[in-house]
């Protein structure tokens, strides 16, 4: 039998949370660019689950064209949650990184490609060694053209690990949700802790 912690707990079943926001940092370690709104203009938003999410942060600051990261808790039912109530698998959360970009600098799909290329997409509640609903793999999507480009491009990617023998893509695809900020320590971990944990490791298959 499944540790409850590889299966999603429902509504009823999670922690109650809290009212007030964790404190998070105002500009981002690496670009000096704010994490939180208002954003200019011209900025546009991402959502992804890939693993751990202190490597799947740095995959997508390291880009041209993105104007700041962050990271934090979505896809679940606990308000304001902290990474220990995560850890218990009683949030329904997943840990998500959210790509503030520039569209005319990289693109939607530019992203996407990353993500598929970043992770391994076939292992459910998972990653590597990192074991539990908070690892899943996910794609949330802020608008119909978003989910689109999401759904087509994990159509076009099974069909390449396929042909190398890969199992079936387990990544959801949604809608977002709130989105919750984790708390300071876990924004850009990797740039304030270099020789820190990333467990991030691809299926090595171009997208």
């Amino acid at each position: 039998m499944l540790s409850s912690k590889f299966i999603k707990p429902s509504a009823s079943e999670a922690l109650a949370g809290r009212k007030t926001a964790l404190s998070i940092p105002e500009n981002h370690f690496v670009t000096g660019n704010v994490i939180a709104p208002p954003f200019p203009a011209h900025i546009h938003e991402a959502m992804f689950g890939l693993g751990c999410f202190w490597g799947a942060e740095r995959k997508f600051w390291q880009q041209t064209g993105v104007f700041s990261t962050a990271v934090g808790y979505s896809g679940g039912y606990t308000p304001n949650a902290t990474y220990d109530e995560l850890c218990t698998g009683l949030t329904g959360h997943n840990e998500v990184v959210k790509v503030f970009f520039d569209p005319e600098r990289i693109s939607y799909p530019q992203l996407l490609a990353l993500f598929w290329e970043s992770h391994n997409p076939t292992q459910g509640m998972q990653q590597g060694n990192d074991k539990g609903t908070q690892y899943r793999s996910g794609i949330y999507t802020f608008n119909d053209g978003q989910k689109n480009q999401a759904q087509d491009s994990k159509a076009h990617y099974q069909a390449k690990i396929s042909l190398s023998g890969f199992a079936e893509i387990t990544t959801e695809i949604e809608e977002a949700t709130i989105f919750y900020y984790a708390e300071n320590h876990h924004q850009q971990y990797l740039a304030k802790n270099p020789q820190g944990y990333c467990g991030l490791g691809g299926l090595n298959i171009a997208f």
